[in-house]
């Protein structure tokens, strides 16, 4: 019994075991900051003179790129994403053309994304897709508000 006691009395505590997390944290922000870093924000700039119209059965598009913004205004003016006239359809066709070659090369596919002002005739819009089509763009996004429901 003395053997015993003498036996726990010299014996070492155990010692604790602790897992270190500091590598685990360091590498959770490395992966946060590679992400933030490798994302790509996609804006779309706004005309404040274009107030496009309201479309109850409207979805946001899932595919945001290849965007080539074209404003038409409500006195049938337009503009570039940047708020650059485009004064006629010709300037249309060679923003449409310049813009569809750089996303050619990045392998995406061009839309006309077009703003057009609640109060703007049709025939406007028709002079801008009619410009996009002649510069090999057939796909045209109306941009236009969502009702709550």
């Amino acid at each position: 019994m003395a053997a015993t006691k003498l036996r726990n009395a010299s014996k070492e505590p155990e010692a604790e075991c602790k897992m270190d997390m500091s590598p685990m944290i360091d590498m959770v922000f490395l992966l946060l900051i590679f992400f933030i870093v490798n994302a790509t924000a996609i804006i779309v700039q706004t005309d404040p003179l274009v107030k496009p119209p309201i479309a109850s059965n409207s979805k946001p598009q899932e595919v945001k790129e290849g965007r080539i913004v074209v404003n038409v205004r409500e006195d049938g003016s337009f503009t570039s994403e940047d708020l650059q006239p485009l004064p006629d359809e010709n300037a249309i066709k060679d923003l449409v053309e310049k813009m569809k070659d750089r996303n050619d090369k990045l392998g995406v596919t061009s839309k006309l994304h077009l703003r057009g002002d609640k109060d703007t005739v049709f025939r406007h819009s028709r002079t801008a897709i009619r410009a996009a089509a002649l510069a090999g763009v057939d796909q045209v996004v109306f941009a236009v508000f969502i009702r709550e429901r």
